[in-house]
């Protein structure tokens, strides 16, 4: 699954999922903790969580354990990271509400996708990102640092460095 290459859903992963879920319904049921609580019980699922980082309840992933945040992280309410690969967010990258980001993929024909194998891609968004709400990153996307994704954005193809994106599809937009 981490490399990339087709696999079957089994029930290592079921387990991994509902464990997922019990985490899910304690974080989200948390919105009155503390920010300090908040981080703490983002550590026990994540990859990593950097100092300060920052995800408003509610929230909502497939593992969590595949997920790495910088420093200085936000995510607003309402976020999805379906996270059967690696998602990496870089530092002080601000993210709306509603945001979905989307590693898992299926294969392309009809015959492979009915025999139920999946797969997915890895995202990686850059430090000093700002994404606006609503706006939706597919697999194998990469942000470059200091990118800006305007609201709404299908974002299919990765964005380099300091770009301005929006639309469905994104596309680069003038400074």
């Amino acid at each position: 699954m981490q490399a990339g290459e087709l696999y079957r859903p089994d029930a290592e992963l079921a387990a991994d999922h509902t464990a997922a879920e019990q985490w899910m319904a304690r974080y989200n049921a948390s919105g009155a903790s503390s920010a300090a609580e908040l981080h703490a019980l983002l550590g026990e699922r994540f990859r990593k969580v950097g100092r300060d980082a920052v995800i408003r309840p509610p929230f909502f992933c497939d593992y969590g354990s595949n997920i790495s945040l910088g420093d200085g992280v936000f995510l607003n309410f309402n976020c999805v990271i379906l996270d059967v690969v690696e998602v990496v967010i870089g530092d002080r990258t601000q993210i709306g509400p509603a945001v979905q980001i989307y590693t898992a993929d299926h294969p392309r024909d009809a015959e492979t996708r009915r025999a139920g194998l999946e797969s997915g891609r890895p995202i990686r968004i850059g430090s000093d990102v700002w994404i606006g709400g609503g706006a939706i990153i597919l697999p194998g996307i990469t942000i470059g640092d200091g990118a800006l994704v305007g609201a709404g954005s299908v974002v299919t193809r990765n964005v380099a460095p300091g770009a301005i994106v929006a639309g469905n599809p994104a596309r680069a937009r003038p400074a």
